[in-house]
C-alpha cells in the first residue's frame, strides 16, 4: 500500500513537469514500477542545455576561444546547479547585473556569490593553460 502512495505521489510531481509528454507516451505496465520513476528523475536532472558555454561564445571573447567556453562550461557543470548557472550566464551579457548581485545585501545573492567565486576559482585552475 505504502508503494502504491508513493507511486501516486510521484505522477503528480510528473504531470507539473516538462517531462510529463514522455511520461505519458510509457506504457502502463512500465509506469508503475519504481525504478522507472527513479530513472525519471535522474534523466531530468541533466545537465543544463550547455548554458554558460552558449553565453561565452556569443560574447566577444568567445568567438576568438571556443575552447575556453567549453572549458568554462565544464567548470560551471561541476560548481553550480542549473539556476546559478542561468544566473551567472546573464553577467556575459550583461556585467552590470554582476556588481548588482556582488553589492547586495540580500542572504541569496550572498550565498550566489559564494558560489560564483568557487565557479571562479574552479575554472582559474581547469582553463588556466587555454
Amino acid at each position: 500500500m505504502r508503494e502504491a502512495l508513493r507511486v501516486r505521489v510521484d505522477f503528480r510531481v510528473a504531470r507539473r513537469g516538462p517531462l510529463w509528454q514522455s511520461f505519458r507516451m510509457i506504457p502502463g505496465y512500465l509506469r508503475s514500477r519504481p525504478i522507472l520513476l527513479v530513472l525519471l528523475c535522474v534523466w531530468g536532472t541533466a545537465s543544463p542545455a550547455e548554458t554558460i558555454r552558449k553565453a561565452c561564445l556569443f560574447s566577444d571573447r568567445g568567438r576568438v576561444q571556443p575552447r575556453l567556453c567549453s572549458c568554462l562550461q565544464g567548470a560551471a557543470d561541476r560548481t553550480l546547479s542549473a539556476k546559478d548557472q542561468r544566473t551567472a550566464a546573464g553577467f556575459f551579457r550583461d556585467p552590470d547585473e554582476a556588481q548588482r548581485v556582488r553589492r547586495s545585501d540580500r542572504r541569496r545573492d550572498e550565498a550566489f556569490w559564494e558560489r560564483y567565486e568557487r565557479f571562479g576559482e574552479t575554472a582559474r585552475k581547469a582553463c588556466k593553460k587555454l
